[in-house]
């Protein structure tokens, strides 16, 4: 189930980078080339592994271009925090809890794909004894 969330929830992101690429543009730190091509990038691995999360056979894989996207965007949330004038619409603590919602968004993923499954059924017996 997890796995299907998560699923989901990178398909959805990703499709919104595409369908909606100004919302994005003032997140993108000024120092970088590119700005809408790197939403659009951006966008398209995370459509990619959304849908690849889904594959048995290449959800490791998946887990591990999400974890490495999800670092690589990390920088956005920097430079929200520190331009809070160019997001009048969040408030000043919004911008800040981006930033361990990235972490545990890395631990999500890295559970739902990247931990092996004997693993997870052990954990979840152990839990229950």
């Amino acid at each position: 189930m997890a796995v299907v969330v998560l699923a989901a929830f990178f398909v959805a992101a990703g499709v919104n980078h595409f369908v909606n690429p100004d919302f994005y543009r003032p997140m993108m730190p000024t120092y970088l080339p590119a700005p809408m091509m790197l939403i659009y990038v951006s966008g398209f691995f995370e459509v990619l592994g959304g849908a690849g999360v889904l594959v048995p056979r290449l959800r490791r894989i998946a887990g591990w271009g999400l974890v490495a996207l999800l670092i690589a965007v990390f920088p956005a949330h920097v430079h929200m925090v520190q331009n809070p004038e160019s997001f009048e619409d969040i408030p000043y603590w919004g911008l800040v809890v981006r930033m361990p919602l990235q972490l545990l968004l890395i631990g999500w993923v890295w559970f739902a794909t990247l931990v092996p499954r004997r693993q997870k059924d052990a954990e979840r017996k152990s839990a229950c004894a």
